[in-house]
């Protein structure tokens, strides 16, 4: 029983250990998982370290099926805007009906690449990354992307979770971010469930 045991315990750990060094987006096929309960990142304190303002344009990199999206669009209403950004057309497709059947129309899909952004500089209020950061192959890319389309006084939201087998650590975020130009300027929660809030320096 030991030996089956500790087989099985490096079994997991060689999978997380893969999962690690080749980052990918959660298929729509496994959207199970982004739509479980996020304990400790939760929309309360996404909303606490965000302080969204009325008619704000956020921009939600990788908002799977909407768990956060919804929430957003309410948050700036409906002089505001959220463009939600993913790899996969099911993503965005699932997010735009769940916010259409809840009379949403704030929100804006678009498809592509987040080492390539599609939107102007200094166009974007805030962009928000959950459990997303560490998906993206280059994540030094992706966050000089986002400094690039944040407005002046802008700011970057990131939130992880411990299990995720992408989980960006503080240390790691911090010192990524400071090669991007942004800096962190406070954390809410802990480091194994945290959302982060950098801006432009």
């Amino acid at each position: 029983m030991k030996k089956l045991a500790a087989a099985a315990g490096l079994a997991v750990a060689g999978v997380a250990l893969w999962w690690r060094k080749n980052p990918s987006a959660c298929p729509y096929s496994q959207r199970f998982w982004v739509e479980a309960p996020h304990p400790l990142i939760t929309r309360d304190r996404l909303r606490e370290t965000l302080e969204p303002s009325p008619g704000e344009r956020i921009l939600e990199i990788g908002p799977g099926t909407g768990y956060y999206t919804l929430d957003l669009a309410e948050w700036v209403g409906a002089d505001g805007t959220v463009e939600i950004f993913d790899l996969q057309k099911e993503m965005l497709d699932h997010t735009i009906r769940r916010a259409r059947e809840r009379g949403l129309w704030n929100v804006s899909p678009t498809q592509g690449d987040a080492q390539n952004l599609p939107y102007e500089d200094d166009s974007i209020d805030a962009a928000i990354l959950v459990a997303t950061l560490g998906e993206i192959p280059d994540q030094d890319a992706a966050l000089r992307e986002v400094a690039r389309v944040l407005r002046p006084g802008g700011r970057l939201i990131v939130g992880e979770l411990f299990g995720d087998p992408h989980m960006v650590t503080v240390g790691s975020l911090e010192r990524r971010a400071e090669g991007a130009g942004l800096r962190l300027e406070k954390r809410s929660g802990p480091t194994l469930g945290y959302f982060a809030r950098l801006v432009p320096v």
